[in-house]
């Protein structure tokens, strides 16, 4: 007796089920020796539609896993479930439209429509990347964006907050200032002065925090990147704590001048990896590179 879609279904089913990381349709293959290969992909699509699979790919292969109802996703056609599923592997990094059609083979137009019913529906979203503002990454609604996409806490849709930037550098040399000062008035002896006059970014992020200056929470790599804009000016020595390499900071009261040769702000500089040509940041606006040309 022919074997009913119903029942090619079930066996789809239940075969995909038994592997927790899904399954290719060569392994189905295996699996279900006796099932002609349209009879499989009629049971994948009728699946897809019922919302009892979500489809992935990885390398040239489809994935089909088995989807709890738990799990969200859009209700809508295989087209539109395999675009949700391609945004969603990107994670929070996104995934430029280009790549998306490339991986589904569909048209713009087409594509287009269904990245509009899907962040209509909130399920994914568009954000702006900091390298190109013209061109948008698609990522799930609910993810925050990682820093290499928005340009981290000195950007506000994707501008650079200079200003904020310049309060924030100024703080933290105050911070710096003070506790030197404070060194200054408990010793007398230069070396002790000194060694009291260090920091560390832990305490630098406590007196920020408590400040409520910044619209943030910054990290112990943030606030490294605005103790390195302050070395390169000159205002703020870093050393290190010989008993675990920590890294710490002192201001520096009475630099020496040096030739602008050793002083190239690239190195250092706290946005070096989004500066390109034609980018928001540039070598064509950037303020720390005039300068060091006007020697």
């Amino acid at each position: 007796m022919a074997e009913g879609s119903s029942d090619i279904d079930t066996r789809v089913l239940q075969a995909v089920q038994q592997n927790e990381e899904g399954a290719s349709d060569s392994l189905l293959a295996q699996l279900l020796p006796d099932t002609e290969l349209g009879k499989r992909v009629a049971a994948y699509n009728r699946l897809l539609q019922a919302g009892k699979l979500s489809l992935l790919k990885s390398g040239s292969e489809y994935i089909y896993k088995y989807k709890t109802k738990e799990e969200g996703g859009p209700s809508g056609d295989s087209q539109e479930r395999l675009v949700f599923q391609i945004v969603s592997a990107a994670g929070n990094k996104g995934i430029w439209c280009r790549d998306v059609r490339l991986k589904t083979n569909l048209s713009v137009q087409p594509l287009n429509k269904i990245f509009q019913n899907l962040v209509s529906r909130k399920l994914i979203k568009s954000v702006k990347h900091v390298k190109n503002a013209k061109k948008k990454v698609y990522m799930l609604y609910d993810l925050q964006p990682d820093k290499s996409v928005t340009g981290g806490p000195w950007y506000s849709d994707q501008g650079f907050e200079s200003e904020y930037v310049d309060v924030l550098t100024n703080q933290c040399h105050r911070f710096l200032q003070n506790k030197y000062e404070d060194a200054c008035g408990k010793h007398t002896d230069p070396i002790t002065i000194k060694n009291s006059s260090y920091a560390s970014v832990e305490e630098i992020c406590e007196y920020i925090s408590a400040l409520g200056i910044s619209k943030v929470k910054l990290s112990a790599d943030d606030m490294g990147m605005v103790m390195d804009a302050l070395m390169y000016d000159n205002k703020v020595e870093r050393s290190f704590d010989p008993s675990n390499q920590e890294a710490l900071y002192k201001v520096v009261n009475s630099p020496l001048n040096s030739t602008p040769m050793v002083k190239v702000p690239c190195g250092v500089c706290p946005v070096a990896a989004q500066c390109e040509i034609g980018g928001i940041v540039s070598p064509s606006n950037c303020i720390y590179l005039d300068d060091w040309l006007t020697f």
